[in-house]
């Protein structure tokens, strides 16, 4: 058994449903100690459980370098999507079947992690600095994570100049593409208020589901943007409609619902908010905005370049470089430094049997290697 495997086997096998706290951190840390690392990990929030106020566990682990050497950081969760049912194996306990790893977090992501810790092992010490920088609220409301880990970097002065996230950038083979940015998302929900009232006599209330269905319908028609040089077309989407009304005589009193905004740096998350609230109150309406995060972009260049040769080197594939897909902590990170995201192949990620093929482990705990070895270059030329 490879090394990174049984690194994986070991976190896949602690049930940590977001948000994640207690043994999974235990298991990471009982494999970077040994490493020379310096770990601290520390807890926030303190509300019920199921609310965006729960405990989360964090873990920050350094090894650092010479005086004056550059400092590359890993970075990433060990919190999971609940598995579900119907799965083929018991999601929290790592079955090996053909070539394929079986468990909850495998690919998202564990099984970039495990990478990680293997990495490490053979980047040398005299190399430059090393950081971990693990959440257990990737998954959830991401309120007490990654954001509470950059707290306590800017509190002890510390700073990465590079930083590689793990998530499953993969498409269809490993290698394939790697993310240099990602688009902003913004959700809001949306309300009208009006008169309850029979529905025999309308002229005695006033019905507030026309206004809301017209709002959604100026809001469904618009066009937001093209895309960009580097980012695909901004996207509004309906998710929700809620009216609850269980009485098929009674004008309603109420009616709201949720639009999601996927957008690119044409826009900013309040551009975007203040245009939907005039849309809505034009309607009747209100609009209360919640903004998970603003695009940003790597610039292509010596970074990217750097881990695209890493990646081909193992692969003998030129990755993608690539802005699509959802967000991730990432949109946090990149206010500390430069920020790339690049891991597993993405197809099982929060599907019932997730699993990783196991050659994969080996081939992309070299890439971090070299793309450690890499950067920490970079840093110091």
């Amino acid at each position: 058994m490879s090394e990174a495997l049984d690194y994986a086997r070991r976190l896949l096998a602690e049930a940590s449903v977001t948000p994640a706290t207690g043994s999974v951190f235990d298991a990471l840390e009982a494999m970077l100690a040994p490493l020379g690392f310096d770990i601290h990990r520390f807890t926030r929030g303190e509300g019920e459980a199921g609310s965006d106020e729960a405990p989360v566990e964090n873990l920050f682990a350094i090894r650092r370098g010479p005086e004056g050497s550059g400092h590359f950081a890993f970075a990433g969760h060990l919190d999971v999507v609940p598995p579900g049912e119907g799965w083929r194996f018991d999601p929290f306990e790592p079955t090996e079947h053909g070539d394929l790893l079986y468990g909850r977090g495998a690919v998202d992501m564990k099984g970039s992690i495990a990478c990680m810790v293997e990495a490490v092992k053979h980047v040398p010490a005299e190399a430059g600095t090393i950081s971990f920088i693990i959440t257990g609220d990737e998954e959830g409301p991401a309120l007490h994570g990654t954001r509470a880990l950059i707290d306590y970097m800017e509190a002890e002065g510390i700073k990465p100049d590079l930083c590689l996230v793990g998530e499953p950038t993969s498409v269809n083979q490993l290698g394939d593409m790697m993310k240099i940015g990602r688009r902003g998302s913004v959700n809001i929900w949306l309300k009208v208020e009006g008169t309850q009232g029979h529905v025999a006599y309308p002229h005695l209330a006033d019905n507030p589901v026309p206004k809301l269905v017209a709002m959604l319908a100026e809001l469904d028609a618009l066009t937001l943007d093209t895309g960009t040089d580097w980012f695909q077309p901004s996207n509004l989407e309906i998710t929700d409609i809620e009216v609850g009304n269980k009485a098929h005589n009674v004008i309603p009193a109420e009616a709201r619902a949720r639009i999601s905004i996927r957008f690119n740096d044409v826009h900013t998350g309040q551009s975007l908010s203040e245009r939907v609230a005039a849309i809505a109150e034009k309607h009747g309406g209100s609009a209360l905005p919640i903004i998970s995060g603003e695009p940003f972009l790597t610039e292509p260049g010596s970074f990217s370049n750097m881990l695209a040769d890493a990646i081909e080197a193992e692969t003998g594939i030129r990755p993608e470089q690539s802005t699509t897909g959802g967000t991730s902590d990432a949109r946090f990170l990149r206010s500390v430094c430069p920020v790339i995201e690049f891991g597993l192949c993405n197809a099982t990620m929060h599907k019932r049997d997730e699993a990783v093929a196991i050659p994969d482990l080996d081939r992309l705990a070299r890439i971090y290697t070299n793309a450690a070895l890499g950067a920490l270059a970079l840093e110091t030329e």
